[in-house]
């Protein structure tokens, strides 16, 4: 898998049951060393059949075909990535030896596909910035007969001697941009507001919906952002709203009928966080603050705040940051709530982290404490830019924490740097 764009999971015993993946390739020529990459997806007539099949047999459906899609390939179990109807294609190269390779992108694809891998049919080399447009358009109107769900196309540049010298950025290639779809939409009712507390601090509000069906997934809450977008929307509980899914992934309040607002709705005060939460954090009633010129309330409290700490500690167990299996949402709740963790170091207490300590937590028996202990132990074996981007420092994410890493070359040096230091990087 992509994992952090260092380090995934090898999954090649999953993939080995899709059955549009050739075991062998055709042709004669065939490269020594041939590193593919493309997407697994599960298409939509293969998801329907699918969960016909599982509620025949009362088994649990899959919620979407995406979800189903990402949960198969990542199965321990290569029986059940078996079972499950998934799909490939191929999009581009890694690593390549033995092979005189094709000019341009488009020759990469028409080649691959000759080795009997398989390829979106529908693809097109075009020219200048029309072209590309009506090719946008052109997949558009087929959008809803296609077999599997999009969100856009990609544009590359064909040629790879072009690709080459453009390079890549952080995360993805100067060479390729995605061209969204608008989101897809749908109307619901606001229930309520809410304010959820964050890492850093920071107090989002979030709207409590009527459950709405929205892009493959029931939505029944949707982010605010912040304090100045609920009232550059005019959002009000018992509002009538549209919702999407930004990216298809977050589900975000749109917008407003106003045409559809009750009266009485229209009679209430425009929405203040300060007012919802009476001057204090949700979480562990300190002090908030609103700095000059930021649009974000923040609780003040720190790691003192339990909610602050849980999202600390998930971040640092995350997959990006020091990947510690199994330290999930309801193992945090438990171990801030009985006060077992209290910063991210406590993980690595054996006094407080310990198979006993997490044996006596609730639905935990003894292997699966064993298990943490163990995935905590493996996760010292890290790099130092996981380290800082793990640490959750704000404005510091895996980029920044990678340059860092390079330029101080261990922590000592990065804890004793000054404000000229850091800006030098």
């Amino acid at each position: 898998t992509r994992g952090d764009g260092e380090t995934g999971e090898d999954v090649t015993q999953n993939v080995r049951t899709i059955h549009r993946i050739p075991l062998r390739l055709r042709g004669a020529a065939i490269p020594e060393l041939l590193e593919v990459r493309g997407e697994v997806f599960m298409s939509r007539p293969d998801f329907e059949h699918y969960n016909a099949r599982q509620r025949e047999r009362n088994k649990p459906a899959l919620v979407n075909p995406r979800n189903g899609a990402a949960g198969s390939i990542r199965q321990l179990d290569p029986k059940i990535a078996a079972e499950r109807p998934l799909s490939f294609y191929a999009y581009g190269l890694g690593e390549v030896s033995g092979w005189p390779l094709p000019d341009s992108h488009g020759g990469v694809l028409d080649a691959l596909e000759k080795f009997g891998i398989p390829v979106c049919e529908h693809r097109t080399v075009t020219l200048g910035a029309d072209g590309l447009v009506a090719f946008h358009a052109r997949i558009l109107a087929l959008r809803d007969a296609l077999p599997f769900d999009i969100d856009g196309v990609v544009y590359k540049v064909n040629s790879r001697v072009l690709q080459e010298r453009l390079g890549f950025s952080t995360r993805e290639p100067r060479w390729a941009v995605a061209h969204k779809y608008p989101a897809q939409e749908e109307l619901t009712e606001v229930l309520g507001i809410e304010v959820q507390v964050g890492r850093t601090g920071k107090l989002t509000p979030v709207a409590r919906l009527r459950p709405v069906f929205v892009g493959g997934v029931t939505v029944t809450n949707a982010t605010l952002h912040n304090e100045d977008e609920i009232r550059r929307k005019d959002v009000r509980v018992g509002d009538t709203v549209i919702v999407r899914r930004a990216g298809d992934v977050i589900p975000e309040v749109f917008a407003v009928i106003k045409e559809r607002r009750p009266k009485y709705v229209g009679q209430q005060e425009q929405w203040s966080l300060a007012k919802a939460v009476a001057d204090r954090c949700p979480a562990c009633q300190s002090a908030i603050e609103r700095a000059e010129g930021e649009a974000d309330w923040r609780c003040t409290a720190g790691l003192y705040c339990p909610a602050q700490r849980k999202q600390a500690i998930l971040h640092f167990a995350s997959r990006r940051a020091l990947d510690i299996e199994g330290l999930g949402e309801k193992l945090v709740d438990q171990l801030v709530e009985q006060d077992l963790v209290r910063s991210v170091a406590d993980l690595y207490d054996a006094d407080r982290i310990n198979v006993e300590a997490l044996a006596d937590l609730e639905r935990m028996g003894e292997k699966s404490a064993q298990n943490i202990v163990e995935a905590i132990g493996k996760s010292k074996d890290t790099t130092l830019a996981r380290l800082i981007y793990a640490l959750g420092i704000r404005n510091v994410g895996e980029a920044t924490a990678r340059d860092l890493a390079r330029h101080f070359g261990d922590l000592a040096a990065l804890m004793t740097a000054d404000v000229e230091e850091l800006q030098r990087v």
